[in-house]
């Protein structure tokens, strides 16, 4: 699953892409209107995963991930960056606003931006949809075709949802819809986190983002999420060692890097929840789109594993920690449940999945 940065020059863009992947990208390499992108994996912090890597004392540890790409600032009325596969490509959208002076700009106004970045969007969608409807309109001239009919139908309504301001996020669709409507990569249908960036004096009042820059009609809308973060911030406690880091975090009156929590509503965002392995070998977190099935959360592990599938064995996470990291005592107290291919696997559950791959 992978999340696409976008926002103007100078939010601070670049430099929260090196803080969610480790990164470190030059925050000038964008400047001069180069049309330049970067990806990155960024690795989601999870208490879940240190305290079974805890108990179990792995060879090696996995936390859950997810990729994320970079693209040059996006000026008003400059399009041309968003139209990029890897941006089109992306689950979601995660949007830095600028909440901090800046010398060479006007004073910061983040519902401006947001507002901007998202008439962007909707300008984009409409431009595809129209270049289809007019392949469409020739196609039917020709020859009636029932599948290009409802699609043309569609399209007619998305654009009139466009030409009234209006995401394709908040449009119901059906299942047939919405998976006509996939195949267009829609830029204004993908949820939205929109990141205030705060400079230092302003943290205290972090979680009252919404509130002080009036974003609560934004914060309101479907499939959109509004934080906030303080990148240059972060960027130094990322730089600090564990000691100093705490002390730091204290005097700022925060319990965590801000960003530990950026990386978690990110991968929410995207629809994805996880499942833990454990073993001498490696305890892991795996990412997977909520809804899905046991058989096909093992394929997550290995292709061979869901093509053998015969049982899933589950536990939940509180229950065996309970038990002290113990599968074997869960078991005995028929607390490890046995569940078929089409379980739906919860998020945080522990999975063991028996298989047999026939020569």
């Amino acid at each position: 699953m992978k999340i696409g940065l976008v926002g103007l020059p100078r939010s601070g863009k670049t430099t929260l892409f090196n803080l969610l992947t480790g990164a470190s990208v030059p925050t000038s390499r964008y400047e001069g209107g180069r049309a330049e992108l970067h990806t990155g994996v960024a690795r989601v912090p999870d208490a879940r995963v240190d305290r079974l890597a805890a108990l179990f004392r792995p060879k090696k540890t996995t936390y859950a991930t997810f990729e994320v790409v970079d693209v040059a600032g996006i000026e008003k009325g400059e399009r041309s960056g968003l139209d990029v596969k890897e941006l089109r490509n992306a689950a979601a959208l995660l949007h830095v606003v600028r909440a901090f002076a800046d010398e060479t700009r006007a004073a910061p106004a983040p519902v401006r931006d947001v507002l901007d970045l998202e008439t962007e969007l909707l300008l984009a969608d409409l431009e595809v949809i129209e270049r289809r409807l007019e392949r469409l309109e020739l196609s039917l001239r020709k020859q009636r075709n029932e599948g290009e009919v409802r699609e043309q139908a569609l399209l007619v309504r998305l654009k009139a949802a466009l030409e009234a301001e209006t995401p394709l996020r908040m449009v119901p669709l059906d299942a047939e819809e919405a998976r006509v409507a996939r195949g267009f990569t829609f830029l204004s249908q993908k949820p939205i986190f929109h990141i205030v960036n705060v400079d230092e004096k302003a943290i205290a009042e972090g979680e009252r983002a919404v509130e002080t820059f009036k974003l609560g009609a934004v914060a309101a809308q479907a499939g959109t999420r509004v934080g906030w973060v303080s990148a240059v911030i972060e960027a130094e406690i990322a730089g600090l060692a564990g000691g100093e880091q705490q002390a730091f975090l204290a005097d700022l009156g925060l319990a965590e890097p801000a960003i530990r929590r950026v990386l978690r509503e990110c991968f929410a965002l995207l629809g994805l929840v996880v499942f833990f392995t454990v073993g001498d070998d490696e305890v892991r977190a795996w990412p997977i789109p909520a809804g899905t099935r046991a058989q096909d959360a093992a394929g997550a592990v290995h292709s061979d594993i869901a093509r053998g599938f015969i049982r899933a064995e589950v536990a939940g996470y509180d229950e065996l920690v309970a038990a002290n990291g113990s599968l074997a005592d869960l078991r005995a107290r028929g607390m490890l449940r046995l569940e078929g291919k089409d379980y739906v696997v919860r998020d945080g559950e522990v999975c063991h999945f028996r298989f047999n791959v026939a020569r």
